[in-house]
């Protein structure tokens, strides 16, 4: 069988890490599905030239330097939306050695252009796997194959009708280690306009939305932002109260998504100097779009994982709906390093505005990286706290 001869590509997936991201016992670097991935293509990996090799959604690199220590490929060229996925491949090809194998690219005809094979992690959310296969059928070879691979729990009969929509075939491979692969092959050429960002003007903002596929809510208001969004006056209030200066008050929206909360900042207090921050591209370009959307020029949209650009004691008020998972995996994790990225980046006396389920329970977590948490709000599902930054340093807190 072809995936028994692949002992140097197994190995090197024992070396893979997960790190700038969140490492734990339960989450790993590489699963069965990427093997099944590389194992599916291999026949035409084996075949492939420089350059005809596309590798999208890796997430810590185990396909895109699979294919390189496998079959010794080059040029190989790779699209991950998440910031730390990017971070991680780099480190985890320096530490193999094959740091010159791969260019790394944003999601656009020069990703794709004259792709034979196009490697994919496939996405969990439909709107998001319609614009990856609307973009490889636009731009790559006529005769590209792609072979998308996920957990069978994951998988869904839609996933099949959304790949069809844009090729002419597309097939399961056989289940292992409860893992498949989708093949989809005969790619029908686009000729209309690109279908992302959607748009779409919201009555209850007063603000129109944009959305790439693989942004959560799309270009709808999730109920946790609509939650949050009452209490930004009461928190721009008591920053303001707290500390008076002649200086313009800074806010960042902490995993901005469309970009809803920085735009609602930037609209409502125009002194305000607001910062719109995401790890993930498809997030960034959707805020961007949304701020040039709606006349906001005025907001910086910056990709960075957490807070990691931005200058301690720096800001005056953060708005953060947190995520709680990592990848597919429950994990407080990322919020967390959220909460303790707030701490070092908010001036003493600065206010960490969230919102989250209720269940979490992050209360003692925000007093312990932040400062004196109060609870704002609570309605059945969410709860929003004010965290104030305590005048004594947090940025050596540990979790």
């Amino acid at each position: 069988m072809v995936w028994a001869r692949l002992g140097r590509m197994y190995e090197l997936f024992e070396t893979l890490r997960r790190s700038p991201d969140i490492e734990a016992p339960n989450l790993f670097a590489s699963d069965a599905s990427d093997r099944l991935v590389l194992d599916e293509a291999a026949g035409m990996l084996a075949a492939s030239s420089a350059g005809e090799v596309v590798v999208i959604g890796d997430r810590y690199g185990a396909l895109t330097l699979g294919a390189a220590a496998e079959f010794g490929l080059a040029g190989i060229r790779t699209h991950q939306d998440r910031l730390v996925g990017e971070q991680a491949l780099a480190r985890n090809a320096e530490a193999a050695g094959l740091a010159d194998r791969y260019l790394p690219l944003p999601l656009t005809e020069e990703l794709l252009s004259g792709a034979r094979v196009v490697l994919l992690q496939l996405p969990r959310g439909l709107a998001e796997l319609d614009e990856l296969a609307d973009a490889i059928a636009r731009y790559a070879h006529p005769e590209v194959v792609v072979f998308g691979g996920g957990r069978i729990k994951h998988l869904t009969h839609a996933m099949n009708d959304t790949l069809a929509v844009h090729f002419s075939e597309v097939h399961a491979s056989l289940a292992r280690q409860k893992s498949r692969v989708l093949v989809a092959r005969g790619a029908r050429r686009p000729v209309d306009a690109l279908p992302y960002p959607k748009r779409e003007h919201n009555a209850e903002l007063g603000l129109t939305v944009a959305a790439h596929g693989g942004v959560f809510a799309g270009v709808g208001l999730d109920i946790g932002t609509r939650f949050v969004l009452e209490f930004l006056e009461r928190a721009v209030g008591e920053v303001t109260a707290a500390l008076p200066t002649e200086r313009s008050l800074t806010a960042i929206d902490l995993g901005c998504g469309t970009g809803i909360i920085a735009a609602v900042l930037a609209r409502r207090f125009p002194s305000l100097t607001v910062i719109a921050s995401d790890q993930s591209a498809a997030a960034c370009s959707s805020a961007s779009e949304t701020m040039a959307a709606n006349g906001l020029a005025g907001v910086q949209v910056v990709r960075d994982a957490g807070l990691a650009l931005q200058p301690d004691a720096s800001a005056d008020l953060i708005v953060c709906n947190p995520p709680f998972h990592v990848g597919s995996s429950v994990h407080t994790g990322v919020a967390l390093a959220l909460f303790r990225d707030a701490g070092r980046v908010l001036r003493p006396g600065g206010l960490l505005l969230t919102v989250f389920n209720s269940s979490l329970a992050y209360q003692p977590d925000l007093r312990r990286l932040v400062g004196p948490t109060r609870v704002w709000g609570q309605n059945t599902k969410f709860s929003v706290t004010a965290s104030t930054r305590s005048a004594v340093s947090r940025a050596s807190n540990q979790f």
